[in-house]
């Protein structure tokens, strides 16, 4: 017989509050078709995009975390000591160690809580929700604070056509907390390594050490490039169509609804072609509302589905206690997708 005492969690989890932050920096079209040959409807119409925010040598991803795990905390109305731990999921972090989830948990002024970064792209809301319902069930934390924040224009090449207009910044933030009914459904989640090299970074950080420039990417002057993201465009569309819709409906199955169930669709804000094809497949009824916060916020990676939540919520396009469908893709490639009740 073990001797291990058993865990004592919640029996379920919900999201208790919601926060964003979105630089101040508007940044529109045209001063990304400054150095790319393209038009301001070719972008529009390829992606849905129409301006994005770029943050400041001030608005680090410390600062934007914290200022929207600071909203999401009053409107849970949780005080940061009660936080038993924090994660931060991000690509954007420049630091390798220590976590800048550290960092923040001292800045809020939690009572030492754990603390720890996760990278899944942008699936890592979901990845992080996950975790965090995982350790309120199992009893290690009571409230858990989820942070997606991305500096993404630190890694943009503003030369490359096929994902100079696609990246923002922002953070977004959810606090998570017990629950005496289901609120956050089952996740399905998982990863296709083979096709990696679809999103990557151009170059890993190690080539740097080399010391031969002849090893690094240069610029027109002859200047070495900083690493940016790219990808393959049509191979990441055509991927995040067809398998995506499945996933999207493999997680309404796993929580026991139906599409008409649904009040709220909450996608990664990839791109409008890719969520319009989504909403299509899975035909969601006419009275779901549809996330397309891209429009004016561009792709953040892992803050864009809490920015697009609280935007939801903020413009009263969706309440307190709604059924929603959420999910998360790209990079690696990864996914993850859930049904939640809307704080």
């Amino acid at each position: 017989m073990s001797k291990i005492r058993p865990s004592k969690g919640a029996p379920y989890a919900r999201i208790l509050g919601v926060g964003g932050y979105r630089p101040t920096r508007v940044v529109p079209n045209e001063v990304i078709l400054e150095k790319i040959d393209s038009s301001d409807e070719w972008i529009r119409s390829r992606s849905g995009i129409e301006t994005r925010h770029w943050a400041s040598p001030e608005e680090t991803v410390a600062v934007m975390s914290v200022e929207a795990a600071g909203k999401a905390l009053a409107d849970a109305g949780i005080d940061a000591a009660r936080i038993g731990a924090v994660v931060v999921s991000t690509v954007s972090h420049f630091s390798q160690t220590p976590a800048v989830a550290t960092e923040i948990a001292d800045r809020l002024g939690t009572d030492r809580a754990a603390a720890f970064d996760i990278s899944a792209g942008c699936a890592g809301f979901g990845y992080a929700l996950t975790l965090a319902k995982g350790m309120i069930v199992e009893g290690s934390a009571e409230h858990v604070l989820v942070i997606g924040v991305e500096r993404l224009s630190d890694l943009t090449d503003p030369t490359d056509r096929a994902t100079a207009f696609l990246f923002g910044d922002g953070a977004g933030a959810v606090v998570v907390g017990p629950s005496r009914e289901p609120a956050i459904g089952p996740t399905v989640w998982g990863s296709e390594g083979d096709k990696a090299d679809t999103i990557r970074q151009t170059v890993p950080w190690d080539r740097f050490r080399v010391g031969d420039v002849r090893e690094l990417p240069l610029d027109s002057s002859g200047g070495i490039k900083f690493p940016a993201i790219t990808q393959e465009g049509q191979a990441v569309f055509r991927w995040a169509v067809f398998e995506m819709a499945k996933v999207a409906q493999q997680a309404l199955d796993a929580a026991g609804i139906t599409p008409d169930d649904l009040d709220v669709f909450i996608p990664h804000q990839a791109n409008v072609r890719i969520i319009d094809s989504m909403v299509k497949t899975l035909k969601l009824p006419e009275h779901v509302t549809v996330a397309r916060d891209i429009r004016t916020t561009g792709n953040t990676s892992a803050a864009s589905i809490p920015l697009a939540m609280e935007r939801l919520l903020a413009t009263g396009e969706a309440k307190s206690g709604d059924t929603a469908l959420v999910i998360g893709f790209g990079a690696g490639l990864v996914y993850a997708a859930t049904v939640v009740t809307l704080p």
